[in-house]
């Protein structure tokens, strides 16, 4: 026991491995100083040597060597990847038993006197991440209740308060809610609906009456000059001054609203459900359905904190919670997208959109689409594309099933700039309905169309899916006995080169004494034909006599 207390006191190294190495030395023998010096592959050897010796002999060995069967932590907090980051460096270890006994005894206390330093790394928090507030150090936390935070809405500098004030509002806070807890439960369950308020309800009525009497008489003249120094000084780096604009009753109110949130934010940090740094928009409520988002989107920061966004199905505004979004769909007086009607089948329909003529709506649904798509960049700068929108009707309106955008004068002739299928409409033919529907405009403009690049993982499924039926139903179709890519362009409008690549990956494409011949695969021809008819009569198809569509000129 001495010589563990005395090892504690010595030195002040940061893992304790030299503290015990010097306190362990001046215990040896002359001959074990001498050897202070060998090469560390040495030392290792004579330790693990040591170690396994000690663990045959005694039980008390063998309870360390218990203790170790875990691998030890790093200063990291992760299990170490090599045998480097572990700590078994230890002096000379004698032969001699007892001293094998005391010396794995020491290891085995130096473990537990390390182990406390260790467990501080597996805290939830994140000490690479930093508060964005500008000479913020990232400690406190606006609800008093935690010891660090790292976004706005739990910076106690950007709200103009220390984490000291901060966790005494916290406690002012609790006693409240404890004396209101206290109240409710000493009024009377079996209380009438209409019933008189008590003499404290009345009391605590005008004591909130008389608060907010002054609470409209404007600043004075010192004040406004202090509310305008803090704006230049900080702009909108810090939150204005609310002391003196409103009553104390009313502030506090708000700081009790600001509090709560910031708490709500706190947990769901916690659980994993929003990431500092990162897109923190995780579903949005569209329409009838809740959908996971798959992407970041750069919606504003305000919006973008949230863990959920409300987007309206017709006119796509998207706002903060579910009552602005009632209020809003009250009055929305859409029930289509903008633009021309250009196709009409059944319940779906086609609405061309000029990004010049409706600027607004075609950012939301650019903004919409980024939370869906990998390697969409285009959001704000809409004018010189058009927008093709596909909707469903029912008794209630047009509902978004996908849309694609295509630029207006296109110098490599791409038929397709971008292109989605909502998530609830995946998997029901309505991506290939949409593809169609591109190479059909393609058609009318007497043009040869292709998709831009770098086609999504999804898209690049879906047109290759697209090519593969257009060649084999050409094919199926085909009575000659030579047949020309270009005559299989111009009839279909795919470009060559989409052309020739599905013929590869189909295996119809052949060299063959210096010539290229397209081989007439009968097997995947069949094969798609029983699809066909197994398919039957769907509506997913495209009807090119319910186009009412002419190329657009002079845009």
């Amino acid at each position: 026991m001495p010589r563990r207390r005395q090892r504690h006191m010595v030195g002040s190294g940061s893992d304790g491995t030299e503290d015990s190495d010097s306190s362990a030395e001046r215990e040896q023998t002359n001959s074990s100083e001498s050897d202070g010096n060998l090469s560390k592959r040495q030392r290792l050897t004579r330790a693990s040597t040591r170690l396994s010796q000690s663990s045959q002999d005694t039980p008390d060995l063998k309870r360390a060597a218990d203790h170790d069967e875990s691998p030890p932590l790093t200063p990291t907090g992760n299990a170490p990847s090599s045998e480097s980051e572990l700590d078994i460096s230890s002096p000379n270890a004698s032969h001699d038993e007892s001293q094998a006994k005391d010396q794995a005894s020491r290891d085995s206390d130096k473990d537990l006197s390390h182990r406390p330093k260790r467990r501080r790394c597996h805290e939830t928090y994140n000490f690479n991440m930093k508060c964005p507030t500008p000479g913020c150090n990232s400690l406190g936390h606006l609800t008093g209740k935690h010891e660090r935070h790292f976004a706005v809405s739990g910076c106690p500098l950007y709200h103009n308060l220390s984490a000291d004030e901060c966790k005494v509002k916290a406690i002012s806070r609790e006693k409240q809610e404890d004396e209101l807890k206290g109240q409710e439960e000493n009024n009377s369950r079996h209380a009438t609906r209409h019933q008189t308020p008590t003499s404290k309800q009345s009391k605590y009525k005008e004591q909130v009456a008389e608060m907010r009497k002054g609470r409209n008489s404007g600043l004075q003249k010192e004040q406004k000059e202090k509310h305008m120094e803090h704006r230049q000084t900080h702009s909108n780096t810090r939150e204005p001054l609310l002391e003196n604009i409103t009553s104390e009753y009313d502030l506090e109110l708000f700081r009790k609203a600001q509090a709560r949130a910031s708490e709500d934010l706190e947990k769901l940090r916690i659980q994993g459900q929003i990431t500092e740094g990162s897109n923190m928009i995780k579903t949005i409520l569209f329409g009838r359905y809740e959908l996971d988002t798959w992407y970041h989107s750069p919606y504003p920061e305000e919006y973008a904190r949230l863990g959920r966004l409300y987007v309206c199905e017709f006119c796509l505004k998207y706002m903060k919670s579910q009552t602005i979004l009632r209020r809003h769909m009250a009055k929305c007086v859409w029930k289509h997208p903008p633009g021309d009607e250009v196709y009409r089948k059944g319940g779906i329909s086609v609405f061309e959109v000029d990004g010049k003529k409706n600027k607004i709506y075609c950012q939301n649904l650019c903004l919409l689409a980024k939370l869906f798509l990998d390697h969409k960049t285009l959001y704000y700068d809409v004018e010189p594309f058009l927008f093709y929108v596909m909707t469903e009707a029912d008794n209630t309106g047009c509902h978004l099933v996908g849309y694609f955008s295509k630029e207006k004068n296109s110098f490599l002739n791409y038929n397709v700039s971008c292109i989605l299928t909502m998530p609830q409409y995946m998997r029901q033919g309505f991506g290939k309905m949409l593809i169609d529907f591109s190479y059909l405009l393609s058609k009318v403009e007497e043009r040869v169309g292709s998709p831009e690049r770098p086609l999504s993982d999804l898209g690049l499924i879906s047109y290759r899916s697209y090519w593969k039926e257009v060649l084999l139903r050409y094919m199926y179709n085909f009575q000659g006995k030579e047949i020309s890519i270009k005559e299989i362009s111009q009839e279909t409008a795919v470009n060559p080169v989409d052309i020739v690549s599905t013929l590869q990956s189909l295996q119809m494409l052949k060299y063959w004494k210096g010539k290229h011949l397209v081989l007439k695969r009968q097997d995947l021809i069949d094969e798609w034909r029983a699809k066909e008819i197994k398919r039957g009569n769907s509506n997913k198809t495209i009807d090119p006599s319910s186009l009412k569509w002419t190329p657009p000129k002079g845009t």
